[in-house]
């Protein structure tokens, strides 16, 4: 798996991604940096098969409306510790790593629970 972490998410869950074995990278090293827009991170997280990894909502309003990114991980957990949310990612990358082979797909981690939007729901 490929994750593409934007502005808000700390190098230490890159990190944590990459000690578990897969690819990750910072939007602020790719492009225009922290100055990247929105439009072409997802972008290039869909021309490179990244999952995108956010805290912000402009990312779940662009997936549904301009189907990108095709690959999302929201997260929506206001302000916890780099730790907890490493702890909350460890319990569900594999159900991250199952999605990952869908062409499209919305991952929102919650404080109890993730929901999930693929590509074999259909949204009308």
């Amino acid at each position: 798996m490929k994750f593409l972490c934007d502005v808000h998410i700390s190098y230490k869950i890159v990190n944590y991604f990459k000690s578990m074995g897969y690819e990750a990278i910072h939007v602020n090293e790719i492009l225009d940096k922290w100055f990247t827009k929105d439009n072409e991170i997802c972008e290039y997280a869909d021309s490179n098969d990244f999952i995108v990894v956010t805290k912000d909502s402009d990312f779940r309003d662009s997936y549904f409306v301009k189907n990108s990114p095709r690959k999302l991980l929201k997260i929506n957990l206001g302000n916890i510790s780099n730790d907890e949310l490493i702890k909350l990612l460890s319990e569900c990358i594999y159900s991250i790593q199952k999605y990952n082979s869908k062409n499209h797909f919305l991952i929102e981690i919650e404080k109890d629970f993730i929901s999930v939007i693929d590509d074999d729901i259909q949204v009308s």
